[in-house]
């Protein structure tokens, strides 16, 4: 090489003789690219194709190292739920905190109406239609919806199936947990489970209320033949069991009925009061809560009792006390649910048309209910006006898309 290109500021290119020139460079010697510094007696001419200048000496550095740009990180889930969150009316978000019984009438039409979160489905739903039909139904609600729905049944297996009880959908009901863990302990759940989440999602069902979690061993309770009917800590194996199966299919987890149903009677038709002490749910009612919540489970859904350790005034489900239990105790930060709005045991704390306002003040996140064309404007209106704050239904909202999207239910397309 006896020539060296050197290209100016200005983009102007001079031409140098290196022969007898004292030269200097870096570890890659001399290439396109490299800094290079000329020093020169003398004028520069462009007009020369070989520079006539006195060089004293050439130094040539080393070219920079590129520096690798990183690429952009994906959005987690929660950007997404936050950016969807963003793009949505307040009718919207209150309607996506409807979790509701699916209406005899216009169900396809309402889900539109209200921006429902949801419908859950019991047997009458299923009892005149066929696995076809009721398949065709669920999409044509979802075809509805502008952000995809939670689609829910009981399932819990024994005295409580919304569609395996009929046979054309299965030759026999699901079995119940008791039955299932005499037979062949908790492998035998755990498969009757995983059976259980794929033959719901089969015809668009998204949640199972289940599992029971209420502990209770007295066999004249309302909830023994619902619940496992051992102590707390055999419940709690359980449940765990129980959640991961689900979290394995997909199928979103409900734990119910927070603080724990005990051996109280039946909120559907009565205000049940629980005198039991905070000491005794602790050490017993809490540890299958705790437990499901460990295992991943993914919305806990709150009774109506009164438990008057917790909050002597209000049901469960109307109480920010025990709301405050859920979340800050036990730790809990997915949605929380309300037992359906329309029961007994609740409507004598509030008016009928302000039951679910007050049920979003105390904590809950998806509201439960048959009359929700009274509760939705309710509940609107109270956000409008400030009683419930922009803020909570925004939380609210946000971990309703969150679980939406960890489930696919919801695409960030969608």
């Amino acid at each position: 090489m006896n020539t060296i290109a050197v290209e100016d500021g200005n983009e102007q290119v001079y031409y140098f003789d290196l022969q007898n020139v004292p030269l200097t460079t870096g570890s890659t010697g001399i290439g396109i690219g490299n800094p290079v510094t000329v020093y020169y007696q003398g004028m520069l001419d462009v007009g020369q194709e070989l520079q006539s200048v006195e060089i004293l000496r050439i130094e040539v550095q080393d070219a920079p190292q590129s520096v690798p740009v990183p690429e952009p990180a994906a959005p987690t889930l929660e950007d997404q739920a936050q950016e969807i969150l963003d793009g949505m009316t307040l009718e919207e978000k209150v309607g996506q905190m409807f979790l509701v019984r699916c209406p005899d009438s216009n169900a396809v039409a309402k889900v539109s109406q209200y921006h429902l979160g949801g419908y859950i489905l019991f047997g009458r739903d299923f009892e005149s239609s066929t696995p076809e039909q009721i398949t065709q139904t669920i999409a044509s609600y979802q075809a509805n919806a502008q952000i995809p729905l939670f689609i829910g049944v009981d399932e819990e297996g024994g005295t409580v199936n919304r569609v395996s009880r009929y046979s054309q959908y299965r030759s026999q009901p699901f079995a119940s947990p008791q039955q299932l863990f005499a037979q062949g302990g908790l492998s035998a759940i755990q498969q009757d489970t995983v059976e259980k989440c794929q033959f719901l999602s089969q015809y668009g069902i998204n949640m199972n209320f289940a599992p029971v979690c209420d502990v209770t061993t007295n066999s004249n309770a309302f909830m023994y033949p619902r619940a496992f009917g051992q102590d707390g800590e055999h419940t709690a194996a359980y449940v765990s069991t129980v959640v991961r199966a689900m979290e394995e299919q997909g199928m979103c987890s409900v734990l119910k009925h927070f603080p724990g149903y005990g051996s109280n009677g039946d909120t559907h038709t009565s205000m049940i009061t629980d005198n039991r002490s905070l000491e005794s749910f602790e050490q017993s009612d809490f540890l299958p809560f705790r437990s499901g919540i460990q295992a991943g489970g993914n919305v806990v859904l709150v009774s109506h009792n009164i438990v008057t350790a917790m909050d002597p005034n209000r049901p469960a489900s109307l109480s920010p006390e025990v709301h405050r239990i859920l979340r800050e105790e036990l730790g809990f930060d997915g949605v929380v649910i309300t037992d359906d709005l329309y029961m007994e045991g609740v409507r004598q704390y509030a008016a009928d048309d302000q039951v679910a306002v007050q049920a979003v003040l105390a904590g809950n996140d998806l509201l439960c209910c048959t009359d929700f064309e009274v509760q939705y404007p309710a509940v609107l209106e109270a956000a409008q006006s400030g009683a419930i704050s922009q803020e909570q239904i925004d939380q609210s909202v946000l971990r309703i898309l969150l679980l939406k999207l960890e489930k696919g239910i919801l695409t960030p397309e969608a």
